[in-house]
């Protein structure tokens, strides 16, 4: 098979079928006496693998599979993968803590004005010590008076400190809640962000289905390695 002949199957260029080669991603191809390439189906074989991996696992993961398959190293392509299946679990935890978080964000009566460390630590229980780490950590983003230099909190900064308040309760640090906090924002509210957890969790699920089928056509591709004794 010609560089061309894989590249076809997939719309790639010859170029990234060389490319992929010289990574590492498959197998070091047989030269002619003119120094052309020449595949086998063994090379067509590890590219669908590939090709199957890189959605699920993303390009650099999929790379570092073939490249641990392609020295013999099997267990490491396996713990690799293992790896990144536990990533994916753990996107699953980080979504349902702050779907559980924005669940718990009961409304309350809005309040006139804006308030002050004291009251908002009393009301949700914490020390004001608390919520200047908060702040330190980018969580909370208070202004201050310029009278008198103290805090003051919106109800932006109201809702982020709630926000915080239960993702800390639910075990999480601030350095992972600091960027859904950030999301929050940008979302402007509570309420948008809904519509992303939903795009976040059909992501989550997509990429475990695209997991499942890059496993399938690894094992075919290690199972045909095993028969020729590769």
């Amino acid at each position: 098979m010609r560089p061309v002949d894989l590249a076809r199957e997939h719309g790639l260029s010859t170029q990234a079928v060389r490319n992929y080669e010289d990574a590492g991603i498959l197998p070091a191809a047989e030269r002619t006496v003119h120094g052309y390439r020449t595949y086998t189906p063994s090379h067509a074989q590890a590219l669908r693998a590939f090709l199957a991996l890189v959605p699920g696992h993303g390009h650099q993961v999929a790379t570092s599979i073939m490249q641990a398959v392609g020295r013999g190293a099997t267990d490491d392509a396996l713990r690799i993968i293992d790896e990144s299946h536990g990533q994916l679990t753990e996107d699953r935890r980080t979504l349902q803590a702050v779907e559980a978080a924005l669940r718990d964000l009961a409304p309350v009566p809005q309040e006139r004005g804006d308030t002050f460390i004291g009251p908002l630590a009393r009301r949700l229980g914490i020390r004001p010590a608390t919520l200047r780490k908060w702040e330190k950590a980018g969580l909370i983003r208070p202004r201050r008076d310029p009278q008198t230099g103290y805090r003051v909190y919106d109800a932006a900064d109201v809702r982020d400190a709630r926000l915080a308040h239960q993702l800390r309760r639910g075990g999480y640090l601030l350095e992972q809640i600091a960027p859904l906090i950030a999301q929050v924002r940008s979302a402007g509210g509570v309420a948008p962000l809904e519509s992303a957890l939903r795009d976040w969790r059909t992501r989550l699920s997509a990429r475990g289905r695209a997991m499942l089928r890059g496993a399938a056509e690894l094992d075919a591709y290690l199972r045909a390695r095993e028969t020729a004794g590769g």
